[in-house]
């Protein structure tokens, strides 16, 4: 079974932001243990004797936000979380969806967004069945917000009518949604959504160059990683120009 841990970075409403992004981490279940023991880790490195205590929200850690404000190497610190995917590369792939909110003013983003990445899950599953003619299910696990009725209630639209795409016939039950403070997974699934937001947000690549190869892709096509617009015309984003 693949579990896709999903957060959001960037505001909807926040009017001085221009894309909103919905990303995270597809992960077999084989590979749970080896990420979480991997981050366990770093947090350990952080903090010896409470290691618990450390939730890894890349906002906060980047901005020098409350307990990460006295760290001199912050940037450093979100690279090493990213870099989790790289230790287990093989039945892990990120995804991420950036909605340039002002292209499509009557939208929900993250509507848009969730229903994006659903498609792109179940083509994920459907290309491992045709490669290994075994039939995995999938599972969306996400940050707790205000959005999880409606994303809950989504989800059950999909798998009766589909999406806009595809019937996501693979994903076996509704959203799940867990406080990050109790998941690495999740905290993982924060860092690949800023990682993605800054890259489109504030053209920073400082974390994007890290997980740019790590998006799930298919004979050199990027199908992970989607930006949804149509008024960036020379848009040079690695979605846009494998598209």
């Amino acid at each position: 079974m693949y579990f896709l841990y999903l957060d959001d970075s960037g505001s909807v409403q926040n009017p001085t932001e221009h894309h909103f992004v919905l990303g995270g981490v597809c992960v077999h279940d084989s590979k749970i243990y080896y990420l979480r023991k991997y981050l366990d880790g770093v947090a350990k490195e952080i903090s010896p004797t409470s290691p618990d205590s450390i939730e890894f929200h890349a906002s906060e850690i980047h901005a020098g936000q409350g307990p990460w404000k006295s760290f001199k190497n912050r940037k450093d610190i979100i690279k090493r979380v990213l870099k989790s995917l790289e230790t287990q590369w093989s039945k892990t792939a990120a995804f991420a969806c950036a909605v340039h909110k002002g292209d499509f003013p009557t939208l929900d983003p993250v509507e848009f967004a969730f229903e994006d990445i659903c498609s792109r899950f179940q083509l994920f599953l459907d290309r491992i069945y045709h490669q290994t003619k075994v039939r995995e299910k999938g599972i969306i696990i996400l940050d707790k917000s205000i959005y999880e009725n409606v994303l809950q209630k989504l989800a059950i639209t999909f798998r009766q009518s589909g999406t806009r795409w595809r019937i996501p016939r693979d994903l076996i039950e509704v959203p799940m949604f867990l406080d990050s403070k109790s998941s690495r997974l999740i905290q993982l699934a924060d860092h690949v959504a800023y990682a993605t937001f800054r890259r489109y947000q504030a053209a920073d690549l400082t974390y994007f160059n890290v997980i740019e190869g790590l998006y799930d892709s298919h004979e050199d096509i990027i199908h992970g990683l989607s930006h949804k617009q149509h008024s960036i015309s020379k848009c040079t984003c690695p979605a846009c120009l494998r598209r």
